[in-house]
């Protein structure tokens, strides 16, 4: 049988952070403060409109938001892309 050290165990350690340093990494491509998806509030608040305005995108299908519990939530991918066009 093996005789473990406090180096090794020291080792370890350090190999165990920067495993989970390195699975919490945020990637580059998302901003940290940007959500994937956006409640209904949140979007009427980004866009400056009512919940009528809203609840007229939904029904047009401008928007295709997902309904959770009762609540909406709309892809923000989807909405920068009602801006690109």
């Amino acid at each position: 049988m093996e005789t473990i050290t406090k180096e090794d165990l020291e080792t370890l350690r350090f190999q165990l952070f920067a495993d989970l340093k390195k699975l919490l990494e945020v990637p580059t491509e998302t901003k940290p403060d940007e959500k994937e998806w956006l409640r209904s509030r949140d979007v009427k608040k980004m866009l400056s409109i009512s919940d009528a305005a809203l609840q007229n995108l939904r029904i047009r299908g401008v928007v295709h938001p997902v309904k959770i519990s009762g609540l909406y939530y709309y892809k923000s991918e989807e909405l920068k892309s009602l801006f690109k066009q």
